[in-house]
Formats: structure tokens, sequence, C-alpha cells
């Protein structure tokens, strides 16, 4: 399965923003997008001119897929996936990346980033309605219950985990047991429950050009 293997921190320089890739080493000083303030590369600290429409809609795209840890074409069946379905189509687009499973266990807390998130998930450590799932990008539905597998929860990651999560939000739209390490999906989100800064339009007007 391909998936991108360099530096998470440069995605968060190039886009001018922290996207949450490092769990708690973004929230500390050691942040790379507080220490250098600038893109990545040999020009990074040259001043920026004025971005065209197309920049905008580009560096948009750009910033959802490295949130959410999606490769292009991936990114491109979700937005055509969207397009299909009735409502909003940049709505439509950022459910159904909420909706991967790798997104759910960071939303339900637990994991402190969705590249952790991911890795767990493929390493087997979490079922989907009772059966071991270990395919990131599968799309969890409404009443769908996810829970970290019983052979899992006396290993290193999980032992505390209970603990750590008391002192974690979760989203609305999922419930979580913290005691039994599980979750449910109650419903898909709203955009405003979506707290990530995307413009969504700009993508929708990028691959309607």
């Amino acid at each position: 399965m391909a998936r991108y293997t360099g530096s998470v921190c440069r995605q968060c320089r190039r886009e001018g923003l922290k996207l949450y890739l490092k769990g708690e080493r973004c929230y500390t000083e050691k942040c790379a997008v507080d220490r250098r303030a600038y893109a990545p590369g040999q020009h990074g600290q040259r001043r920026r001119g004025k971005v065209s429409e197309y920049g905008l809609q580009l560096r948009e795209k750009q910033k959802a897929r490295r949130t959410y840890g999606v490769l292009e074409s991936q990114f491109h069946k979700y937005f055509k996936e969207a397009d299909r379905r009735k409502g909003i189509t940049g709505e439509n687009l950022l459910q159904i990346l909420e909706s991967r499973l790798d997104n759910v266990v960071y939303r339900m807390g637990f994991a402190l980033s969705r590249p952790e998130a991911r890795q767990l998930v493929k390493h087997g450590h979490f079922t989907v309605n009772g059966r071991k799932v270990d395919i990131p990008s599968y799309q969890v539905r409404p009443d769908d219950v996810v829970a970290v597998r019983e052979s899992s929860r006396d290993k290193g990651r999980f032992k505390d985990l209970a603990e750590l999560m008391r002192t974690q939000g979760t989203m609305e739209w999922v419930n979580v047991d913290r005691e039994n390490l599980a979750g449910k999906v109650l419903r898909l989100p709203t955009r405003e429950e979506i707290d990530i800064p995307i413009a969504e339009h700009l993508i929708v007007e990028l691959y309607s050009r």
C-alpha cells in the first residue's frame, strides 16, 4: 500500500499551519511550524509573490490531503464519490474523509494523531462491530462500534489509554466508552463539527476546471 514516507513536519511548513501530524510534539516549542515559520527547501525563506486562483485551490486540496494522509488518486476517488452523493459536494467530501477508520480512531481519542491512528489500524489493533479491520481507509457508518481488540488492551500503547483519554475531549458525533476502550459512531459530522480550516469550495472549483 502506497503512503507518504517523508517528513510530516515539512508538510505543515509547506501549508503554513499546523496539521497536527506529530501528536503531542505539535503542542510544544519543538513544533517545526513555530520554530521555522517558512516553507521548506532552499528557497523557503524567499518572499512569496501573489498566489493565483489556481494556486489557492491547489493549496486547499493539498492541505486536505495531507491532513487526512490520503494520496492523490484516492483523494480524487473520494471527490467523485462526494460529487455523486446528494447535498453539497464539498461537505460530502469532508464527511467521507472523516468517516475513514483511521480518522474515527483519532477522533475517539485512541490515538494522538492521524498518522499514529493509521499505524495502529494497520497493525490490527481495532475491531468494527466485533470484527478485526486493518484497513485505514475503511468507511465507518453510523451505529458502527469501533473498539480496541481484546488481545491488544494489555499492550504498551493501550495500558494507560483509558486514563489518558480522561483528559481529552471527543467529537459530539461519536460516543466513547473510555473504560471499555470502545466508541460508537452516532451519525456523520456536520460541517460545523469538522474543526479543520479548509475551504472545501476551492477544492470543488479545482476539480471542476
